[in-house]
């Protein structure tokens, strides 16, 4: 990979690691479609290790407003979901999966504007946990689904709960992406060099905060996303 090349995947990462630390999901929804351009083999493993990273960074800060029950039926509906999601993403080609991903971006976009607003019972939970499950470890994108059923917390007490839900998730889905010979040598160099993005970007999201609120920080990174979802559907196509 050229210099230019890693330079916008740290980008990328940085924004991405930003928006997850301030409104508690967003990591793969807004560099997975930007990452897929340049180096599709990236996606998902490089991806969800980062992932780890700024959710593990998050939960130490927000530890105080976690509530483990929701999460608890969240994780439980995960594990189907991670492992389904394992066998997707060996069975799609990489064309495939590209369309697969900028799909889940769009579909996510398309969820946030209507303003769906599903409660957070159990089976909601646990329905949220499987899609999240799927897709994430799939394609790196889990976000969508538990943001919706959680888009009634604000605050710390939703980033310290999808922070969590996604710090659990994230290790499951390495632990069966690492069984099924999904995460190659690449994947866990590139995650070591990212880091540093990483870190800044979860550390940028306190000063971010103070300019743009997470409402305005969030319609932008959904604008962002659904370009680059646009551009990926495009170069598939060409």
């Amino acid at each position: 990979m050229s210099v230019a090349a890693f330079s916008l995947v740290a980008l990328a990462v940085f924004a991405a690691a930003c928006m997850q630390a301030s409104i508690g999901f967003g990591m793969g929804m807004l560099a997975a479609p930007i990452v897929a351009l340049i180096e599709p083999s990236l996606i998902p493993g490089t991806l969800i290790m980062s992932a780890v990273v700024v959710t593990l960074l998050v939960v130490m800060r927000e530890r105080q407003s976690l509530d483990l029950r929701g999460t608890g039926w969240a994780l439980a509906g995960r594990v189907p979901g991670t492992l389904a999601g394992a066998a997707l993403l060996l069975l799609l080609p990489e064309r495939g999966l590209s369309l697969l991903l900028a799909g889940v971006v769009l579909a996510g976009v398309v969820l946030a504007t209507m303003g769906w607003a599903p409660q957070p019972l159990r089976r909601n939970l646990a329905t949220a946990g499987a899609a999240s499950g799927l897709l994430g470890t799939a394609t790196s994108i889990g976000g969508p689904p538990m943001a919706l059923v959680l888009q009634g917390s604000t605050g710390a007490r939703l980033r310290s709960n999808m922070s969590a839900f996604f710090l659990v998730g994230s290790l499951m889905s390495i632990a069966v992406l690492a069984a099924a010979g999904a995460i190659e040598r690449q994947n866990t160099t590139m995650f070591v060099m990212l880091i540093p993005a990483t870190v800044l970007g979860y550390v940028a999201s306190r000063f971010v905060n103070r300019v743009l609120d997470p409402a305005r920080l969030r319609w932008l990174s959904i604008g962002i996303s659904s370009v680059g979802a646009v551009l990926l559907i495009g170069q598939q196509i060409l």
